[in-house]
C-alpha cells in the first residue's frame, strides 16, 4: 500500500475549493487531469455527497465523496480495476486569517489486482513526483479558475 501526504497553501476560500472538488460538470480535467471526460459518471449526488466514477490512462475508480464536514473532505474508493477498498483521498482544510487556505492532501493506494499493485509500486518508488505534481497542478488551476470568475 502507497500513502502520500501533501500540503498546500491556496489562495482560495475552503468554500472556493470544495466547490471546485465537488464539480462533475465539463471541463473538470482541466482541474483534476486524472479525471478525463471519457470516464466521467455521476452515479448520485446530494447534499454534502456524490457517487462518482473517474479516472485516465486505463485506470478508473468509483468514489463516495463526502464533503458533510466541509474541513475534511474525504474520498472513498467504492470500486476501482486497480484500486482496492482501503484506497481513498482525505482533504484537510483550514481557513486562515488572510483569506488563504492550507490544504493537507493524503491519498492511499492499496492494489487489488496486477494493474494496482505495479501502479502502486511506482507511486511509491520512481514515481513518488507524479501525485504532488497532479495535486500542484490542481490547486493552481482551481485558483486560475477562481480568479477568472472573480474578474467577471
Amino acid at each position: 500500500m502507497t500513502t502520500q501526504h501533501l500540503h498546500a497553501n491556496t489562495t482560495v476560500t475552503l468554500e472556493q475549493f470544495i466547490a471546485s472538488l465537488t464539480d462533475f460538470g465539463p471541463g473538470r480535467a482541466e482541474v483534476f487531469g486524472n479525471s478525463a471526460e471519457d470516464y466521467l459518471e455521476v452515479h448520485e449526488t446530494g447534499e454534502g455527497h456524490a457517487d462518482v466514477t473517474e479516472g485516465s490512462g486505463g485506470t478508473w475508480e468509483r468514489l463516495h465523496y463526502d464533503w458533510s464536514n466541509p474541513a475534511h473532505v474525504v474520498l472513498t474508493t467504492t470500486d476501482s480495476n486497480a484500486w482496492g477498498h482501503s484506497s481513498g483521498h482525505t482533504y484537510d482544510l483550514t481557513s486562515r486569517a488572510d483569506g488563504t487556505t492550507d490544504i493537507d492532501y493524503t491519498v492511499v493506494r492499496e492494489g487489488k489486482n496486477l494493474r494496482g499493485w505495479v501502479l502502486g509500486a511506482v507511486l511509491g518508488t520512481v514515481g513518488r513526483g507524479v501525485l504532488p505534481k497532479a495535486f500542484r497542478n490542481s490547486v493552481e488551476a482551481i485558483e486560475q479558475r477562481s480568479a477568472t470568475r472573480a474578474r467577471r
